[in-house]
């Protein structure tokens, strides 16, 4: 194959490989996406927009953003660096609060995240160009007042490989209405894009490496879960020193309960999070919204490699939900997740999403199924990355099985929604 159509479907072919053990959604349509995306774009006479489901918790939200650095630690994808992040904290605000919702994405993130090269395409086939994505709006205020009331449980969110911090914020907001404190962390350099507060636009290295025949997958997910758990670990130990830093909402350090910590990821993200308890006995109760625990083989297409939390177990609380993704359902059809579930002595408990897919789990559900009736992408596509489950049905499992989850371990607060499979919830096979 040669051209601009043999080059897409090579980084397509590619990106499927990586899906197929960290979990990169959205990937069969890609595939397919090069030669229908200067059709579809003719399509689109303008920029496409949509919003974020309102969060059912009773509070209001406020967001505040910092950057975070060790200026002792190297950083795993770009030599010459020390690691940097940035992370979101969302919390429970007072609803009296002034100003303006805070955007979904800054400008320029959004036009990065949005264009040939950011995740928008390379994941979800949203036609480059198509969406105004620093447009939409979140529901929470930027540096509103923090609601009195505390300490708060405090619970870490991962997005997936690629994916920005803010893919996640439909989930993210439902908790910090509910009362909780969440800190999204961006995984600086893998990341789609990083906005800085200095103008500094740190875009992903990952799409860089696609054209390298002789790329190692599995060293590639193994550097980046590397990555990821000890930027959570420099996340917590930072969030301990909160009080120490100028500028933030008045009272945001004193509502953090930081012996109440739990963590939830999507994809590798979901991975971050039971690797991450599993090495650090800060978080107490995690969840993985069906992210994969093992690496491919030396050939990085076969073979199963277990990380260390699939072969010791956990010993702490854990959730696995799953999608009806063809590498994805019960933990009986994943070699990591059935090797954690052995090892394992803490609760844990399996669900599987009927009739959703990967991306059912994410803000794909909730933006998506608009921007595509808008022409930003195909109904294959979005079919492809939120299957057929209504949205709105998708969104509010997701929202009520982590709630229920973090409430039970982190508050001490039984709905019984994860006793066993649920009336309320039919589209979930739950497993024990």
């Amino acid at each position: 194959m040669t051209g601009e159509r043999g080059r897409r479907i090579g980084a397509a072919l590619l990106l499927a490989a990586l899906a197929a053990t960290a979990g990169l959604p959205g990937t069969a349509a890609a595939a397919g996406s090069g030669a229908g995306a200067g059709a579809q774009q003719a399509t689109v006479a303008r920029q496409a927009t949509a919003q974020l489901p309102e969060p059912s918790g009773p509070f209001a939200i406020g967001t505040t953003s910092l950057r975070i650095s060790d200026d002792s630690r190297p950083d795993p994808w770009t030599a010459g660096r020390t690691r940097e992040l940035m992370v979101s904290l969302w919390y429970p605000a007072v609803r009296s609060a002034d100003g303006p919702r805070a955007p979904y994405m800054t400008a320029a993130a959004g036009a990065h995240f949005g264009g040939p090269d950011g995740i928008g395409a390379i994941n979800y086939s949203v036609t480059p160009g198509s969406t105004d994505w620093s447009s939409i709006r979140t529901h929470a205020r930027t540096d509103a007042p923090v609601l009195p009331g505390g300490p708060r449980p405090v619970v870490l969110y991962s997005a997936g490989l690629g994916d920005p911090r803010t893919w996640g914020t439909a989930l993210v907001e439902d908790l910090a209405s509910r009362g909780y404190v969440v800190v999204t962390v961006d995984h600086t350099y893998e990341a789609s894009e990083v906005a800085f507060p200095d103008g500094e636009l740190a875009t992903s290295v990952l799409p860089g490496m696609l054209g390298d025949p002789n790329l190692d997958i599995g060293a590639v997910l193994r550097r980046s879960l590397d990555a990821r758990v000890a930027d959570t670990r420099l996340v917590l130990d930072r969030l301990a020193c909160l009080g120490e830093r100028p500028g933030l909402p008045v009272g945001l350090a004193a509502a953090l309960d930081l012996d109440r910590i739990g963590m939830a990821g999507h994809s590798a993200g979901g991975f971050t999070a039971l690797q991450a308890m599993h090495d650090d006995p800060r978080i107490a109760a995690a969840i993985d919204l069906d992210g994969q625990l093992h690496f491919p083989g030396p050939d990085g297409q076969s073979g199963v490699l277990l990380p260390s939390v699939a072969e010791d177990g956990l010993d702490r609380p854990f959730l696995l939900m799953g999608t009806r993704s063809p590498d994805s359902g019960s933990y009986h059809q994943q070699p990591g997740w059935d090797a954690l579930w052995q090892h394992s002595t803490g609760w844990h408990a399996d669900v599987t999403l009927e009739g959703s897919r990967h991306g059912s789990y994410t803000d794909a559900a909730a933006l998506l199924p608009r921007l595509a009736r808008q022409g930003a992408l195909s109904p294959d596509a979005l079919r492809e990355d939120i299957g057929d489950l209504p949205p709105a049905r998708a969104g509010a499992a997701t929202r009520a099985y982590a709630a229920s989850f973090f409430d039970r371990w982190l508050r001490g607060r039984d709905d019984h929604l994860l006793d066993g499979p649920s009336a309320r919830f039919p589209e979930m096979t739950y497993e024990r």
